[in-house]
């Protein structure tokens, strides 16, 4: 693989795995169907991530295939409709420990770089 290609996939790789954690992080708070995860995420950052159904529904089947969370169609109940249901699992819950401090890690590290006076005080 040339280094470019292998850029690309690092990249794309640290971006999926971003977004797996906000799902992640979004499920935390109780079962949601794909739309509210997107909405929450949009909402929670102040619209500057805004979720494509072409990103965000290839993740949540992804986060599905390595059981970190489950799903179920159900009612809503405000609807009369049937939406398919996320739910974290305890594999999930762990491994949203894992994401958030190889997150934090890598936060730490960028803010050394782009900000080195600030951690020399």
């Amino acid at each position: 693989m040339s280094s470019m290609a292998k850029q690309t996939q690092e990249r794309a790789n640290l971006l999926q795995g971003t977004l797996d954690m906000l799902i992640l992080r979004t499920l935390v708070y109780g079962p949601a169907h794909g739309h509210q995860i997107g909405k929450n995420i949009q909402r929670t950052t102040n619209d500057f991530l805004q979720m494509q159904h072409g990103s965000l529904y290839p993740a949540l089947h992804r986060l599905e295939r390595r059981r970190w969370v489950n799903s179920k169609w159900e009612t809503a109940p405000d609807r009369n409709r049937e939406f398919k249901y996320y739910r974290l699992t305890d594999k999930g819950r762990k491994q949203l420990v894992v994401e958030e401090s190889q997150w934090k890690r890598m936060a730490e590290a960028v803010a050394r770089v782009m900000w080195p006076a600030a951690q020399e005080s």
